[in-house]
């Protein structure tokens, strides 16, 4: 007896460990089965989802979870704050499941962020809560008062749509002793029940029999349903009709046309006349069955009324009863089956789709999920799915029903941006039926395209002096992204040009590329600019691309040809000296022209001209080479000095120019030429610029002369008023203090000495001098000390007042009387000391110069000037050429300063010397008058 308890226990176990591996295996699958009892009230728990699949809550409230049935009837919903399963409404197993014996309801559970599905299977349970029923309250069964005892008569069934113990399980009946009961079972369980006559009836006994016949079914409690029989006695008939098959069995398809006659049912009855009437109905028809099908009473055929269609019911049972009017019957049963026939397309829902894809979405990403079913059968319902385009999209199956529609390559959006992938569903059918979904998925751009340049390399023309501002070329690129990756901004790679940042020469528009010019570009400073333009997209992380820019700066002709030979003068044109023999042959170089021009190309082109000569057909200049050559031999004829004006041109337009200026001697050596240089110091044209700058400043020099002397003798006069003058004898200056000499009224005591006045024309050589004759007068204060009368010279040199002047010794310059670099005529340093008429460079020329003037001044006080030259020369023109004047050497009296002189100067000494030089000039004066005369 243990032993059998251990069999029974283990068998337990292993029923209960299969079970718990099918459900394991269910869930792994991702297939789920609840059950839950009928009529439970709407938010009833079915169960936990997210424990059973393992999802977390957090992922179903993020990413969204629904549940989806495939009759479109919501009859379950899913909580996503708890994962429970619960029921969307009121479940009536019996108008969900009519006629069906297991009522399983199924659903999926679709979780839209990771695309996944899981199929959900919940089984309604039946509960009591129907009662068995008849078609009719009330039946009338008719029989002969000669029917034999045993008799059976079919009555009418009870219905209950309750199923299992719940369904009807007996009849009973009650009400008279004549009669019995007698429940038949059918082939498919179905209980029929059947009246059975007990005892022989008698109609002038009892023409009625009322009886009462209950159905009841096996819940807790159970549940019953009656019907009242009333049996009627009638007299003797002796035959009852009899239907001539007693089960009738027909197929047709569901697409048989509604009028059409399905069958005819056929019942004969032996008798004549009244007993011999048959007449066909209904036995306990539903109600249903009763809408589909019509009875002819009177032929017993059977038309229908409406489609029929399989997939709502695919056989059809029903009873009928032949009478004849004598009261008596027969039975017949009808089976109807219904054919399938390929009537109904696939039906493909899509239960969840992206609309949108980002283009870098790894292959095999879940777009969409399609639920595809066909009501049809066998073959027919049997359905295949395919896409026939060429997408990058295929299908997978998820579920029984279910398709995934996947990636099956990357995408690009720049080669497609939006696709309509139309997914097919075919059944097996002949001829196949099918039908289609579009799905419209749109692709999302990455930033996975740098912006591409239309050009591989810029380069553009700019001319020099170009407007600050001004446009010189667009850049222009492109992004293959969508959006804000396709929006292009522009900038300047860092660079320099010339040391200078690159940004201060050109920009860029951020926004258009266009390039702009911040300067004005000079062709000779900037012939080219090389940089680079980077190109840079707005995606995260942002793309960029670069494109080399060349900008040539174009030249214009905006410089004049410059001389480099003959050299230029200072604050004067483009002066040269050049010898030219006068033995010299036709074509004889004789100078050079030299000129650059700073432009390029054509405008750097010079060609040279001869525009102005003294002699027109003497010279000639070379059109490209800007050689001066002869172009005849000189003739005797032919002036010794020669001014040439060439012009220099460029090529450009408009054409600029420059001017030389040559001086040609015709000379046959350099003594000669320096002789002719030294007798013709102006320009042989008058009326020339030259002539004209020297006139000017020779009477500013003078109005500054003559304005310092008047305000000089205003301040001598205005002292001498205010001291005393000395006696006519004593003409010592022994007693003057030094700071006499030294300062403005040393100057005055030099200038008052040897004022004269001076007479310039254009030749050096004509220019006269007049002494004053009162120019000692008054020179210094002559009051001594009263104790102290020594002359300023000593003692030595009181005794030479009455030697002539020139037999007076030359007092040695003084080294502190210089001039210094910046007081030097002409530009410093820039002359050569061997040049005609050039002032000396040296510290010892310079003192000897010094000295040569004051020599000169001591030689015009006593009129007698010999220290070589011409008038007017200061006897300089004997070392420093014969153009070397009085003209030429500038006032710097003011700026003379003579400390500790050793010259001797008194009133009447000065007197003396006054008046001799003043009869010595006069003399002369006499005779350079007669001489011109």
């Amino acid at each position: 007896m243990c032993a059998a308890r251990e069999g029974r226990w283990g068998r337990r176990q292993r029923a209960l460990l299969c079970c718990v591996l099918v459900a394991a295996w269910e869930a792994a699958w991702g297939q789920l089965r609840y059950s839950v009892p009928e009529e439970l009230p709407k938010g009833s728990f079915v169960g936990d989802v997210a424990k059973d699949l393992a999802l977390q809550l957090a992922a179903l409230r993020d990413r969204g979870a629904r549940v989806v049935s495939a009759d479109r009837m919501r009859y379950f919903a899913l909580h996503a704050n708890s994962g429970h399963l619960v029921t969307a409404e009121r479940l009536d197993r019996e108008q969900l499941c009519e006629g069906v014996q297991r009522c399983v309801l199924r659903c999926e559970v679709i979780v839209e962020g990771e695309m996944k599905v899981y199929g959900i299977e919940v089984e309604i349970m039946d509960i009591n809560d129907n009662a068995p029923s008849f078609g009719e309250g009330e039946n009338e069964v008719r029989m002969s008062e000669m029917t034999a005892p045993a008799s059976r008569f079919s009555l009418s069934k009870a219905h209950d749509p309750d199923v299992g113990v719940n369904s009807l399980q007996s009849y009973e009946l009650s009400g008279d002793e004549h009669f019995s009961l007698s429940v038949q079972v059918g082939a498919d369980g179905e209980k029929r029940p059947e009246l059975v006559l007990a005892k022989a009836l008698d109609r002038e006994e009892a023409a009625f029999h009322e009886l009462v016949l209950r159905a009841i079914d096996g819940g807790e409690p159970a549940r019953t349903g009656t019907a009242r029989i009333r049996v009627s006695v009638l007299d003797a008939n002796d035959n009852a009709p009899v239907f001539s098959q007693a089960v009738y069995a027909v197929r047709v398809p569901e697409d048989v046309p509604v009028g059409s006659t399905l069958l005819t049912l056929t019942a004969t009855d032996a008798d004549e006349g009244l007993n011999g009437d048959v007449k066909y109905s209904f036995k306990g028809i539903s109600k249903k069955f009763s809408r589909i099908f019509h009875l002819d009473p009177e032929t017993g055929s059977i038309r229908l009324l409406r489609n029929l269609d399989f997939e709502e019911g695919n056989s059809y049972e029903m009873e009928f009863e032949a009478n004849d009017g004598g009261g008596l019957s027969d039975n017949a049963v009808v089976t109807i089956s219904v054919t399938d026939v390929n009537d109904n397309a696939p039906e493909i829902s899509v239960r969840s789709a992206l609309s949108e894809i980002s283009e870098d979405a790894p292959p095999g990403t879940v777009v969409a999920l399609l639920h595809v079913q066909d009501r049809d059968s066998g073959a027919n319902g049997e359905v295949r799915c395919s896409i026939v385009e060429s997408v990058p999209f295929r299908l997978e199956r998820a579920l029984d029903n279910y398709y995934s529609v996947v990636t099956s390559r990357e995408l690009d959006r720049e080669e497609v941006s939006e696709y309509n992938v139309t997914v097919w569903a075919s059944d097996g059918g002949s001829p196949s039926l099918r039908s289609s979904a579009v799905l419209a998925l749109r692709v999302l751009d990455v930033n996975d395209n740098a912006p591409v340049f239309a050009e591989a390399r810029y380069s553009a023309r700019l001319p020099e002096n170009n407007a600050e501002g001004a446009l010189v070329l667009t850049v222009r690129a492109w992004d293959a992204d969508w959006g804000q990756n396709a929006r292009v901004r522009y900038r300047l790679a860092e660079g320099r040009v010339r040391g200078a940042p690159l940004s201060s020469y050109v920009s860029v528009q951020a926004e258009t590329g266009a390039l702009y010019a911040l300067r004005s570009f000079d062709y000779e400073e900037v012939r080219e600019v090389g940089l680079w333009v980077r190109a840079e997209d707005g995606g995260a992380p942002a793309l960029s691309s670069n494109v080399s820019v060349r900008l040539l700066i174009v030249d214009e002709n905006d410089n004049a040809p410059q001389v480099l030979y003959p050299p230029s003068a200072a604050g004067a044109g483009w002066t040269g000296v050049e010898l030219a023999p006068r033995s010299a042959e036709p074509g004889a170089l004789v100078a050079k022209v030299v000129a650059v021009d700073a432009d390029a190309g054509q405008n750097a082109w010079l060609s040279y001209e001869l525009a102005k000569a003294t002699e027109p057909g003497l010279f000639r200049v070379g059109l490209h080479s800007g050689e001066v050559r002869t172009a005849r031999s000189p003739l005797a004829r032919d002036a010794p000095r020669h001014s040439l004006v060439v012009v220099v041109k460029d090529q450009g337009r408009p054409a600029l120019s420059a001017t030389a200026t040559l001086t040609v001697v015709l000379a046959e050596s350099v003594a000669e030429l320096l002789s002719e240089l030294g007798s013709a110091a102006a320009p042989a044209e008058p009326g020339g610029s030259l002539t004209r700058w020297l006139v000017l400043a020779v009477a500013a020099v003078s109005c500054l002369f003559v304005a310092f002397l008047l305000l000089l003798l205003a301040l001598r006069l205005r002292r001498w008023r205010r001291s005393q003058l000395l006696p006519p004898a004593s003409g010592a200056l022994r007693g003057v203090p030094a700071s006499h000499f030294v300062g403005i009224d040393g100057v005055r005591a030099f200038l008052h000495s040897y004022s004269h006045e001076v007479s310039l024309t254009a030749d050096s050589r004509k220019s006269q001098r007049r002494w004053a004759a009162d120019s000692c007068c008054n020179t210094l204060p002559a009051r001594p000390p009263p104790d102290k009368a020594a002359p300023l010279l000593g003692e030595d040199a009181a005794g030479a007042r009455g030697a002539p002047p020139d037999a007076l010794p030359q007092a040695q310059p003084n080294t502190d009387w210089r001039f210094s670099q910046t007081q030097r005529p002409g530009t410093s340093g820039s002359q050569n000391g061997e040049e005609g008429g050039a002032w000396p460079n040296n510290q010892f020329d310079t003192e000897m110069l010094q000295a040569m003037i004051l020599a000169s001044a001591n030689e015009a006080a006593d009129g007698n000037s010999t220290l070589g030259g011409g008038t007017g020369t200061m006897g300089l023109s004997a070392r420093y050429g014969p153009q070397f004047t009085l003209q030429h050497v500038p006032d710097y009296r003011q700026n003379v300063y003579i400390p500790g002189s050793t010259a001797t100067l008194t009133n009447a000494a000065g007197k003396s010397n006054a008046k001799g030089s003043s009869g010595g000039n006069k003399k002369k004066s006499g005779k350079k008058e007669k001489e011109k005369k």
